[in-house]
């Protein structure tokens, strides 16, 4: 797997474009996908249209060198890297850029099963193609806006 190193200077920290959803997508993204040699790359581009249509107040932009997303502060980043070899799609839901006292595990309701936990503010969620993506749609909308709330508290 090859990841292409796609750094475009500009200040992440207001979106640019308004969809049709509500949700606000970002020029910088947009480039950063459009240059990202992955062998998931039209899973990773699934996974973000169903992130920012979780919710209306769900921005996006470049953080940690891959695509990220944020309300009030980032709470989801995409692993472009993955682990030992393994080719899926890596969600990392965290409680934003700087570490907080507070906790997300026990709080989210997870009947799916989906989120792996890290650490008390950063679980780990994985599809392993796009088909699992559209399966696991409903409850990765609702896991986001769970988080979100989590996020605001």
């Amino acid at each position: 797997m090859k990841l292409t190193k796609t750094r475009v200077k500009t200040r992440n920290d207001s979106p640019t474009k308004r969809n049709s959803g509500g949700s606000q997508t970002d020029a910088t993204v947009k480039a950063f996908l459009r240059e990202l040699e992955h062998p998931l790359k039209a899973e990773i581009e699934l996974a973000r249209k169903l992130i920012l249509g979780a919710s209306s107040e769900i921005c996006e932009g470049i953080k940690w060198n891959a695509p990220s997303f944020r309300t009030s502060d980032w709470f989801a980043t995409f692993n472009l890297r993955g682990r030992g070899g393994e080719q899926h799609v890596w969600l990392i839901l965290h409680l934003g850029a700087k570490a907080k006292s507070g906790a997300a595990n026990g709080k989210i309701a997870d009947p799916s099963g989906m989120l792996e936990w890290l650490a008390k503010d950063r679980c780990l969620v994985t599809f392993k193609d796009s088909k699992d993506i559209r399966a696991k749609r409903v409850a990765l909308q609702n896991i986001i806006r769970e988080w979100i709330a989590c996020l605001a508290k």
